[in-house]
């Protein structure tokens, strides 16, 4: 796999897992969307902690920096 998730994408992705996990754990979301939105949650974790998101392949889209090799 290669990596498609750059730094900032990462910070943001995890700013957002930890407030949706806040929201949730205090009650100020909860039942089913709740749910739902703590599974977003954990994938965007996950996706951050590995580098790489799956959606953003079929689109075609990185927001990692593309390194150039001088010649």
């Amino acid at each position: 796999m290669k990596k498609n998730i750059g730094s900032v994408d990462k910070i943001i992705r995890i700013l957002i897992a930890i407030i949706i996990a806040i929201l949730f754990f205090t009650n100020v979301i909860s039942g089913t969307l709740g749910i739902i939105l703590l599974i977003f949650a954990g994938m965007f974790l996950i996706t951050s902690l590995i580098g790489f998101c799956g959606l953003y392949t079929i689109l075609g889209v990185s927001t990692c920096k593309i390194k150039t090799k001088e010649n």
